[in-house]
């Protein structure tokens, strides 16, 4: 949904350094495989080990890069083909080593197995999301609406976690479990998208 409403907005910032860091040498998809490498990494590391507050800049500053490969495809002419399914897997990388590291912070270091539980279903649902729109548009069909799109399952996320370092009781949990109705409902949504846009094509529904 923010997707939508901020892309103008953020390419205004992003097109000028992305058209800079082409200048000097580097490529779209160099720049997303640094994103995800240090959010898989830093992720992994840190929020397994406690450091939920560093873990949580850490991971948004290399997640932000996801949007300078981006602003560097459109300084180049436009991206390719092999570049957007690069950048989509990436992004299912980056999203399920989140997930999982906040699990394994649930369960090693908060001993809470409901949160943890929450961070894998989180991640599930995730997949599942991306999955839906990607399978659909490989059908010639749509699934261009959900109330929490990547963008969103990773705000609120690192808002939970930035907060629980800052030493905010309960904030990740608040966070996960919003997250997971949040995701529930957008599957939902975006499969009704599906079996509307099938309708539109003739196609009767069973």
């Amino acid at each position: 949904m923010l997707n939508i409403f901020a892309r103008a907005s953020v390419s205004r910032v992003t097109d000028p350094i992305g058209a800079a860091l082409v200048r000097i040498g580097l490529t779209p998809n160099g720049m997303t495989l640094i994103g995800t490498a240090g959010a898989v990494g830093f992720a992994l590391w840190l929020f397994p080990t406690g450091h939920l507050l560093a873990g949580t800049f850490l991971v948004w500053g290399f997640v932000m890069l996801d949007l300078l490969d981006g602003a560097m495809a459109r300084a180049r002419g436009g991206g390719t083909k092999f570049g957007g399914v690069l950048d989509s897997v990436c992004d299912r990388i980056a999203d399920g080593a989140l997930m999982a590291a906040i699990a394994w912070y649930a369960l090693e270091v908060a001993d809470s197995p409901s949160l943890g539980a929450a961070a894998l279903i989180c991640l599930v649902l995730g997949q599942v999301i991306s999955y839906i729109k990607a399978r659909a548009e490989a059908s010639g069909l749509t699934a261009n609406v959900g109330l929490v799109e990547r963008a969103e399952r990773l705000i609120i996320a690192l808002v939970g976690t930035g907060l629980s370092g800052l030493g905010v009781p309960y904030a990740v949990d608040v966070a996960l479990w919003l997250l997971v109705a949040g995701s529930v409902i957008t599957v939902v949504q975006r499969l009704l998208a599906v079996r509307e846009s099938a309708a539109a094509t003739g196609e009767a529904a069973v």
